[in-house]
């Protein structure tokens, strides 16, 4: 027998407005009462203890019972309608919080609501996400929004919108989907998924695109299972909270990757499996190594800004003489679908011109799509052009061809600068991070689609070193030297394995080498590590623990030492070159001996051996094979 914890918050319906002196009943589903209280001054109750089967049920995939019990909470006070949530599940071990919203009794009105919360998915329903509507628009920019429209049904079926912060949608089909008992690095695996649904969705506009007013639906046949009133679990929401901002993405694709997912125990796809990411982290894998497992290899996190819902279309309608991105971005579009639509002429020089040819292309594809054949893009034929696009290229599915529109290899024909902000702006920080891995002097940036002063100091050295005049302006020259070296580097990248990485597997166990480095690592930064010489899960994040030390220390970041090599650790990291002496280069090279390249012995020397073996990893993960320890390789290193 368990016993979990549950916090009841009251607010203002649609405000951040605590209810005080409202009480709060607790029963279990046969109505005996277990608990009674009353709001404070910030809406909460206190958190009593209920009962819940043992943890050890539900990180069970063969036990088929419910591993959770289930209570019924009512809140009422006077003037205010009473709210009924049947269904609050409770784990053993796990804190939650269920935010109920208390809404001013109108005469005439029910004065009781009612929510009935379904089963945990796991349990009632573990289909997932695999026959959404083909459709949807591709924007430019990646952006994580400050609030979602979900609609509660299917996307064909009339149902209610609600809107609610994206981080509460997160959390709340996190705690609808999955068991907040599960490891951290199976959960953290597991939203990620999650939120990688989400914002392809609203990167493809998938239904936006196609006229509905919402964003996303709670309809696990098509979507996730958003469950209106659901608690949320206190392992979940720390998670959320750490990762918001983040999203999955493969290089040289713009789109969130399409996490499709299921249970894994009923259900069977070719995405996560749910459950078999709790084998995996009983195993020692983390997080990015499941996401690893299921989506392929080259998967990778990358950071976005949080901005509001904007529609993608323009505005204006796009007409024969408009000029500018919104053009060529619909000639690209245009050009892809021909290859699936081949009546549709070719835009020869998608230049960013609306010619004639252009005109041709567009009439041609409004008959096919039957819309008004005028020549004009409006705000119809817009999502229709994006819809098409997605659909062919399959944007929106876990087999998509990816998004690579952005990278047209015809250089734009405009300046930019301080100021700047859209598509073109993260196209060139695109190619400028792509670049600087393989030039030390060129910054990394943050690709959020504004030029600011970081931006600008990268384009200065992009500028200097290829001898273009350093202005900071991204002018024609600019973008014809830009292009030229992205696509020259570029072709000199390999494409990476197809297979799905196995586990770091250690070199043997009880391995002499690895027993010294876990000394080293107890010895330089406290880690407590067991020396064993079996690398696991510890070892690995002591040797993170290290990195962020050594970067705090040395170059002055401001990192927080948690052993997880995160977006703000990678950011942090430095180029380790042949030659370099010192804990960096030890680390590095521990880092290497415990993936397996055991030529090479620790000792803080960045020699031949050491270079040969940084050169055969990025050869083995795809990346450029410079012998350099970069960022992105210290990524794959510590990841």
């Amino acid at each position: 027998m368990g016993q979990g914890d549950l916090t009841v918050k009251t607010s203002l319906a649609n405000e951040e407005i605590p209810v005080s002196d409202a009480y709060v009943t607790i029963k279990d589903m046969n109505n005996n009462v277990l608990h009674t209280s009353v709001t404070d001054d910030s809406g909460l109750t206190e958190c009593p203890d209920l009962y819940a089967p043992d943890k050890s049920f539900s990180l069970n995939p063969g036990y088929t019972g419910i591993p959770y019990s289930e209570c019924r909470v009512s809140v009422s006070k006077p003037g205010y309608v009473t709210e009924v949530i049947n269904g609050v599940e409770i784990f053993d071990t796990q804190e939650s919080i269920l935010n109920v919203d208390m809404h001013p009794l109108v005469t005439g009105e029910n004065p009781e609501h009612v929510i009935n919360l379904p089963e945990n998915h796991l349990i009632e329903n573990p289909v997932q996400n695999t026959q959404a509507p083909r459709g949807g628009r591709a924007p430019r920019n990646v952006f994580v929004p400050d609030f979602i429209t979900i609609h509660l049904g299917q996307y064909n079926a009339s149902a209610r919108n609600v809107r609610v912060p994206f981080a509460l949608y997160i959390k709340n089909v996190a705690s609808s989907e999955i068991y907040p008992t599960w490891p951290a690095s199976s959960l953290e695996a597991n939203i990620r998924a999650i939120m990688n649904i989400a914002l392809n969705r609203i990167y493809t506009e998938w239904y936006r695109s196609r006229g509905y007013n919402f964003d996303i639906t709670n309809s696990v046949y098509t979507d996730q299972a958003f469950t209106e009133g659901h608690e949320i679990y206190l392992s979940i929401s720390v998670i959320v909270d750490r990762i918001l901002g983040e999203y999955l993405r493969r290089p040289n694709l713009n789109e969130p990757f399409f996490t499709s997912y299921c249970d894994g125990r009923i259900s069977n796809c070719s995405g996560l499996l749910q459950w078999g990411t709790v084998t995996l982290a009983n195993n020692g894998y983390t997080p990015m190594q499941i996401l690893r497992y299921y989506y392929p290899n080259d998967l990778n996190i990358y950071t976005a800004p949080i901005n509001p819902i904007i529609e993608s279309f323009p505005g204006l309608p796009l007409s024969q003489g408009t000029q500018g991105s919104d053009v060529q971005l619909m000639q690209l579009y245009l050009n892809r679908i021909r290859q699936d639509y081949p009546l549709i002429p070719a835009i020869s020089n998608p230049n960013g011109v609306f010619g004639t040819t252009t005109t041709d292309a567009v009439k041609i594809f409004q008959q096919i799509s039957y819309l008004p054949q005028t020549g004009v893009i409006d705000r119809a034929t817009w999502n229709k052009i994006s819809w098409y696009y997605v659909a062919v290229t399959r944007l929106g599915e876990l087999n998509s061809e990816g998004d690579r529109i952005v990278l047209n290899d015809i250089p734009p024909n405009t300046a930019i600068g301080i100021g700047a902000s859209g598509g073109l702006v993260s196209r060139l920080q695109f190619m400028i991070n792509f670049i600087a891995e393989f030039y030390s002097d060129i910054p990394v940036i943050a690709q959020d689609g504004a030029f600011g002063s970081a931006t600008r100091n990268a384009v200065i050295a992009f500028q200097q070193r290829f001898g273009l005049t350093p202005d900071g302006v991204v002018g024609p020259g600019t973008w014809s030297r830009l292009y030229s070296i992205y696509f020259e580097l570029k072709d000199e990248i390999p494409e990476p394995p197809p297979v799905k990485p196995e586990p770091p597997t250690p070199p043997g166990s009880g391995d002499p080498a690895i027993r010294q480095i876990q000394s080293t690592l107890n010895s330089r930064y406290n880690t407590n590590l067991v020396v064993d010489g079996i690398f696991g899960r510890l070892t690995k994040a002591a040797l993170v623990i290290g990195l962020q030390t050594e970067l705090n220390s040395q170059f002055g970041r401001n990192l927080v030492v948690d052993g997880i090599f995160g977006p703000a650790t990678r950011a942090a990291t430095i180029n380790i070159n042949p030659g370099a002496r010192g804990n960096l280069t030890y680390l590095i090279q521990a880092a290497l001996y415990t993936r397996g390249y055991t030529s090479v012995i620790p000792d803080g020397i960045f020699g031949p051996l050491t270079q040969a073996a940084v050169q055969q990893f990025q050869r083995d993960q795809g990346l450029p094979q410079n012998g350099i320890a970069t960022p992105a390789t210290q990524e794959r290193l510590f990841i």
